[in-house]
């Protein structure tokens, strides 16, 4: 091989080598680089590649569910899909937003419209439509939509539709309660959501879960009192009645006399909480509790246990009620007639204005407030359900003259559903005012407050007992039970005074009235079919929702006598205006 041959060699050879080295040179930079990347740097890019990918977001908690006392449901949750998605990123995408509202019922335009606004605005995120049930949301993730994911989340279902919603509530979209005893109770049911960090891929929707950061806390259930059989029949004979008569609005309240439970509240009108838009006006409140009234004779038996707690007066004591009318200085109070004269039993089973206002009238101003304050009158009856009032009652001091005998037969008196049918578990249990309760008692007890003697309330229980068998209170009977209870019938109030024409009937009492275990009040406001009388329009009702509760609860019937078991004769209703009896 001539030199120039091998100078030729020799420099391929060189550039050969060179080239090796270079690419060799490289090969040792990139595995440099490498490693610089995933040992020195790697915190760095870990922290940008998550930054893109992984994501931190919420658990759900699930919020405790309601009972009725027998574990039937009220209120439970259920998982539900809720459609969010990334404004950026949907706008780009008309026509797939146009499928999307199509699927998830949105009108044409709107949420392309909603996309621009929030992009408009900088903002990352939006709700596309809350709570899709599951068909239209797996339809809407199949469509793989840039930008859009599914989340879950919780919805509040209502078994007993509009038989409970006044006492049970509603949650709001976020689950919150926001009426009734959803509100109440809130922080117990709703528990705490907890954190997960999961993958997402580029259009936001998860590929995987990570870890779980903090491991949600759900609700705690509750057990309420109410009786769910109980409710639906209260709810039922209130439409009934309301119907009937063509009344306005209406109310009925059960309770456990001996540990204050409220059995079933119904009111008429009702909403569905099941219903958004039904969760609209007066619909929502709770009449039971947060509406008041003037009780009319219903009052009676408390002025009447005040004349015996006084030490003056005695059952037998008689008072003369003749003619049938009783002035006090320009006021006349008026008797439908002249009953002559009447014992303390007799005033209350004939229900007479003027004997009452009588006795009231002898009694000593602040003594007789004083058992109408201790029977819970003026008072809020702590249930702690939200709007709950206290009613109207003022103190003696505050009393114009003719004030103290109106208040005896309930005028100058506002009570609440509630606190008169807690006033009458009273006279029930021998005394003893117990505590009013929405929550089950898992042991029964009474840890009520005596507020008058055990045999003053077993005097009145008598009268009253006397009521539905030889008095006005008749339709409240039930066959094979001893009922006892008062009717009452007053006039609404409007400003300037009473309307001639427009009342409000009432029924309460308990039974069996050898053994009480259950009081009732039953309350109707303004009926304009014809009758008036608490008598006619509330005492029936009683009889019908009492007479659920009797066989729900299993009490054994206490008068097995054939002779007492019929209804008695039939009395005609009594005249009930501003000044005179109201039956």
């Amino acid at each position: 091989m001539n030199k120039a041959s091998q100078r030729t060699v020799s420099r391929w050879t060189m550039r050969r080598q060179f080239v090796l080295l270079m690419f060799a040179l490289m090969g040792l930079t990139l595995m440099g680089r490498a490693l610089y990347l995933q040992v020195f740097d790697y915190d760095f890019y870990r922290n940008q590649g998550n930054a893109r990918h992984l994501r931190t977001v919420a658990i759900p908690a699930h919020r405790g569910n309601m009972h009725d006392r027998n574990g039937e449901p009220l209120a439970i949750s259920t998982p539900i899909k809720t459609v969010w998605g990334v404004p950026e990123k949907l706008v780009a995408q008309p026509a797939a937003l146009r499928e999307v509202s199509a699927l998830l019922e949105l009108p044409d335009g709107e949420l392309q419209r909603k996309a621009e606004r929030a992009h408009s605005q900088g903002k990352q995120f939006m709700y596309i439509k809350r709570h899709v049930m599951p068909e239209p949301a797996k339809k809407v993730a199949l469509l793989n939509v840039e930008g859009l994911g599914l989340q879950r989340e919780y919805r509040r279902y209502y078994p007993s539709g509009r038989a409970a919603s006044q006492v049970v509530g509603f949650t709001d979209i976020d689950d919150v309660g926001r009426e009734g005893l959803e509100l109440a109770y809130n922080d117990w049911l709703s528990g705490e959501p907890g954190k997960r960090r999961v993958v997402q891929d580029r259009t936001g929707r998860e590929i995987t879960g990570v870890d779980i950061i903090e491991p949600a806390v759900p609700g705690k259930d509750l057990r309420l009192s109410i009786d769910k059989q109980l409710q639906y029949f209260s709810d039922q004979a209130l439409i009934d009645a309301i119907k009937e008569h063509n009344a306005e609005s209406a109310s009925v309240v059960v309770m456990n006399v001996h540990t204050g439970e409220v059995l079933a509240m119904s009111n008429y009108p009702s909403y569905n909480p099941n219903d958004v838009n039904d969760r609209t006006g007066g619909q929502q409140r709770n009449r039971s509790l947060t509406d008041v009234f003037e009780p009319g004779s219903t009052m009676k038996p408390f002025t009447i246990a005040a004349a015996l707690d006084s030490g003056n007066f005695k059952p037998d004591d008689i008072v003369y009620t003749s003619p049938g009318y009783y002035s006090i200085g320009k006021y006349q109070i008026n008797d439908v007639r002249d009953h002559g004269w009447l014992d303390l039993r007799g005033i209350v089973r004939k229900s007479s204005n003027v004997g009452v206002s009588k006795v009231a009238t002898a009694l000593d101003p602040e003594q007789m407030w004083s058992v109408f304050d201790s029977f819970g009158f003026g008072r809020s009856p702590g249930s702690e359900f939200p709007g709950e009032v206290a009613g109207y009652f003022n103190h003696p001091i505050l009393w114009h003259h003719i004030e103290q005998a109106s208040v005896s037969y309930g005028y100058g008196i506002s009570v609440s559903a509630l606190q008169l049918v807690r006033a009458y578990s009273a006279l029930a249990n021998d005394g003893i005012l117990p505590t009013v309760a929405f929550i089950a008692a898992d042991q029964p007890s009474n840890d009520g407050r005596r507020v008058i003697d055990k045999h003053i309330a077993r005097e009145v229980r008598n009268m009253l007992e006397s009521v539905v068998t030889d008095g006005t209170g008749h339709r409240a009977a039930i066959p094979g039970y001893r009922v006892a209870g008062k009717t009452g019938t007053s006039h609404r109030s409007v400003s300037g005074g009473y309307a001639e024409d427009r009342y409000v009937s009432v029924f309460a009492g308990f039974a069996p009235a050898s053994r009480p275990e259950f009081a009732a009040v039953v309350v109707i406001h303004d009926p304009k079919a014809g009758q008036h009388f608490g008598s006619v329009v509330a005492a029936p009702i009683f009889s019908e929702v009492m007479s659920h509760a009797l066989r729900i609860q299993n009490v054994e019937p206490d008068d097995v006598d054939d002779n007492r078991v019929g209804l008695g004769p039939v009395l005609s209703p009594e005249t009930s205006t501003p000044s005179g009896d109201r039956s």
